[in-house]
């Protein structure tokens, strides 16, 4: 990093981190800004605090990062492998957004905690603490800070399910200016194809350290299809043979025409049924939807109330999608219709639900992948949802074909988690025993 741009970096992060300081003096707040500035009041001492009582420097430590939930998703396939292969290894895990607290928490870590900001104090205060033996990050967020401070330390650098997209901010020439250092300094990628191999090349990634092993997701969300228990309490009392949509991490945007749609579509399918789980499930995103049903004429049940009876089933609570996406005969993921970006497609795909999702999917890699092997459709307006909604409930066997390549995609992915352990093996090289 050329240094004018390590000075506006380091003053970034410095700044952040006296926010951080001031946040504690703000009155009590749920954003997502707010919070994660008052989770990192303090957290030089939480892991100067953990490792004076729970670091034992006789063993291993890998130091895994993923800023939020999705990229989580992507890294706890390998740290899961890593624990049943290399009991005697130490495990941290960090992440950056305040979405991935419930997330860590269910983790099998030895530690986990925020990310510090990427100041040079910060950075070596966390590697003082955790002393990690390799420190590795999920899909593409690698801190330039903590990168250069840990290589320096002799610390070996990796990153896994590795992609970049076309259209990434990370390609514009202030964003490789800033991270090419950092990216140029790990020692082994992941890459989850050759196309992903060839742009992180151009962000910095030596040639040699690449191997193309896949996303870990499909790992992920497969286990997890597979593992499902259809007799729970929650999925025994929705079953039912009524045609369903599962709608899951929706977004106002994505509701404002979904909503619309399915109420075209109950005019072909009149018992058709919408199991709908919004991204932020708070009173201010549920009413609009309960003021709609009421509106429809149709029976809203929130999930604890909710049968085989119910109309419009409304998940008022996060962490159950993934099993929820068990009843759909079709999906629909949000996010499309939205500036945030599209959710994972891969989650209802694994289950053999045909996925639709809306115009703003190109960024998707699975995205894509469903729409060119039939598992999926991009859906641009009212009358376009309405459309696939008519057809898949008009045809059940063009229905369950488009599922069918759905599930294929995922199926093909599967082994991407092994491929990936076998990188971070070579950056532990013979440190872990079992």
């Amino acid at each position: 990093m050329r240094f004018a741009l390590r000075l506006g970096y380091e003053g970034s992060a410095r700044l952040a981190r006296f926010g951080a300081s001031l946040a504690r003096l703000l009155p009590a707040g749920d954003g997502k800004t707010l919070r994660a500035l008052r989770a990192r009041s303090g957290i030089r001492d939480r892991y100067k605090d953990w490792a004076a009582s729970h670091r034992d420097l006789s063993r291993p430590l890998l130091w895994m990062h993923a800023p939020s939930v999705g990229e989580g998703l992507q890294a706890r396939p390998v740290l899961e492998l890593m624990r049943q292969k290399y009991p005697n290894l130490q495990l941290a895990y960090t992440h950056f957004s305040p979405s991935a607290e419930s997330f860590a928490r269910a983790l099998d870590v030895d530690f986990r905690d925020y990310l510090p900001f990427d100041s040079g104090a910060d950075a070596r205060a966390a590697l003082d603490a955790l002393q990690p033996t390799a420190l590795v990050f999920s899909k593409l967020d690698v801190w330039p800070t903590l990168s250069a401070i840990a290589h320096d330390r002799g610390v070996r650098l990796g990153l896994v399910s590795a992609t970049l997209a076309v259209a990434s901010s990370r390609r514009s020439r202030l964003a490789t200016a800033i991270l090419h250092d950092a990216y140029a300094v790990l020692d082994a990628v992941g890459a989850i194809d050759d196309a992903d191999a060839a742009r992180l090349i151009e962000l910095g990634v030596r040639p040699d350290t690449i191997a193309i092993t896949g996303d870990t997701r499909y790992d992920q969300v497969w286990q997890r299809a597979q593992r499902v228990d259809r007799a729970s309490p929650t999925l025994s009392r929705l079953a039912s043979d009524r045609p369903t949509l599962v709608a899951g991490s929706t977004w106002p945007a994505d509701e404002q025409v979904l909503l619309a749609a399915f109420i075209a579509a109950r005019r072909v399918a009149g018992n058709a049924r919408l199991v709908i789980a919004p991204h932020e499930p708070t009173g201010a995103h549920l009413g609009p939807i309960e003021s709609w049903s009421r509106t429809e004429g149709l029976r809203l049940d929130r999930l604890d109330l909710a049968n085989a009876a119910t109309d419009v089933v409304l998940v008022d609570r996060v962490g159950v999608l993934g099993d929820l996406y068990a009843l759909a005969d079709m999906a629909f993921v949000g996010g499309g219709f939205h500036d945030a970006g599209l959710h994972s497609v891969l989650e209802p795909a694994a289950f053999g639900a045909p996925v639709l999702f809306g115009p703003r999917h190109h960024a998707s890699r699975d995205a894509l992948l469903l729409v060119r092997d039939g598992g999926g459709r991009s859906v641009a307006d009212l009358a376009s949802l309405t459309d696939a909604l008519v057809t898949w409930l008009e045809d059940p066997i063009a229905r369950r074909a488009a599922g069918g390549s759905a599930r294929a995609l995922v199926e093909k992915g599967i082994g991407a988690a092994e491929r990936s352990l076998r990188v971070v093996e070579r950056l532990l090289g013979a440190a872990p025993t079992a």
